[in-house]
């Protein structure tokens, strides 16, 4: 599995990534070695359409934050 990060991330990369699986894992990418969270994709997939279905403060809304398929 791949570690990927948010289109939504700066520059200088202040932001989470994620591994998609069986087993999803979560990390803050300027602290890699600082320990991921893990949960279900069920979780994830329900986090996602969650935030998705907010307007994040200040961006234009462009349809879901994160995806499988977008991340």
């Amino acid at each position: 599995m791949t570690w990927r990060k948010s289109s939504y991330s700066g520059e200088q990369g202040e932001c989470v990534e994620v591994r998609l699986g069986g087993l999803s894992q979560i990390r803050d990418s300027k602290d890699r070695a600082g320990g991921t969270l893990s949960v279900t994709t069920r979780s994830w997939d329900a986090f996602v359409a969650r935030v998705g279905a907010r307007k994040p403060p200040g961006r234009p809304h462009d349809g879901p934050v994160a995806s499988a398929q977008r991340f």
